[in-house]
């Protein structure tokens, strides 16, 4: 059986004053009005001791603050989108709000859905891992709130965003790779409408091209970023050339479990391409018999820099886009001298 939730005109009953003055003193108020100190510590008491909080929809209708953010991202078992949730929650207490976070499963009709719930709360502004290349969306909803956007970019949209330098840091991964005369490079990618995957391979690209390699057709494929689609793309590239490739890189962690899942199926390890790179990290990687370079995000970074641009919004002031350096891991040098 349920219990009837306490009213604010309960507390005041309970508490012999008038609605008004109980909600001044539940709201901070009552200093400012000269409401008596027995009468405001009467108030809080029965709020106390019925465990009463203040409405925050109805506080926020009132004043039109808040203090809570949402935060939109694809995926929750997403390493890396778990990693930024976790990392922008802390900072947002620390800052006074409250963080309300949605997931849109990397679909658009669910990300609005996100969307629009989260502005029916009444949010002071919001943080999206935009899974969209159509800007109208984002361009629409930044009239109604302060938004920006993280980890990746809609173009058109005329809406900022924080990102990981992507291009440099897989082009300087992968022409480490290249070196040694090996002369091919597989690249395994997600869904190429969305700018970290247009990021990646541009950064694969500007690899093979300083190493002076002409792309073939089969070298870069491109689904989405779930663990299946590794391992598909995997096994068939394994049974289209009769062995692993040379140099393979993974444009995601999710793609290369699928790609580590075949490898053991299939060999136990015993063979696998020569160089592995993949784009985000995991210290699984570690336990692994072969070495695998990774790229990993400053998920602390991108949730700060991203935090502080949006806390601009709110405060009228114009924000800016900009890069947060990944941090480049040499598995694969560990070990040699």
């Amino acid at each position: 059986m349920s219990v009837p939730r306490l009213t604010i005109d309960d507390v005041a009953r309970l508490a012999g004053v008038s609605r008004t003055t109980a909600s001044m003193v539940l709201n901070g108020r009552g200093d400012r009005y000269r409401i008596a100190e027995a009468t405001q510590a009467r108030v809080r008491a029965v709020a106390e001791a019925h465990s009463f909080q203040p409405s925050v929809q109805a506080r926020a209708l009132r004043t039109g603050i808040s203090q809570t953010l949402g935060l939109v991202v694809p995926e929750l078992t997403n390493f890396a989108h778990a990693s930024l949730a976790q990392a922008i929650e802390p900072l947002a207490h620390a800052a006074g709000y409250q963080a309300l976070i949605v997931t849109s499963n990397d679909e658009a009709a669910e990300e609005r859905a996100g969307v629009e719930h989260l502005l029916a709360r009444q949010l002071d502004g919001l943080l999206v891992v935009p899974c969209m290349s159509e800007a109208r969306p984002y361009a629409e909803w930044q009239r109604r709130i302060p938004l920006y956007l993280v980890d990746r970019r809609v173009d058109g949209s005329g809406v900022e965003a924080m990102v990981t330098n992507a291009e440099s840091a897989v082009a300087e991964m992968l022409g480490d790779a290249l070196r040694g005369g090996r002369e091919e490079a597989f690249y395994f990618g997600g869904q190429p409408h969305l700018s970290p995957s247009i990021d990646r391979l541009r950064g694969f690209r500007s690899a093979l091209a300083k190493a002076g390699l002409d792309e073939q057709p089969e070298w870069v494929t491109a689904r989405d970023y779930r663990r299946r689609s590794g391992y598909d793309m995997m096994r068939e590239c394994h049974a289209r050339l009769g062995r692993y490739p040379r140099v393979l890189f993974c444009g995601a962690i999710t793609l290369l479990e699928g790609v580590l899942e075949f490898i053991n199926q299939q060999d136990r390890f015993r063979r696998a391409p020569e160089r592995i790179v993949t784009f985000d990290d995991h210290y699984l990687l570690d336990c692994l018999p072969l070495p695998i370079d990774a790229i990993a995000q400053d998920s602390h970074g991108l949730a700060a820099s991203s935090l502080v641009q949006l806390q601009r919004l709110m405060a009228g002031e114009a924000a800016v886009s900009g890069e947060v350096p990944a941090r480049l891991i040499w598995r694969s040098r560990r070990g040699s001298a």
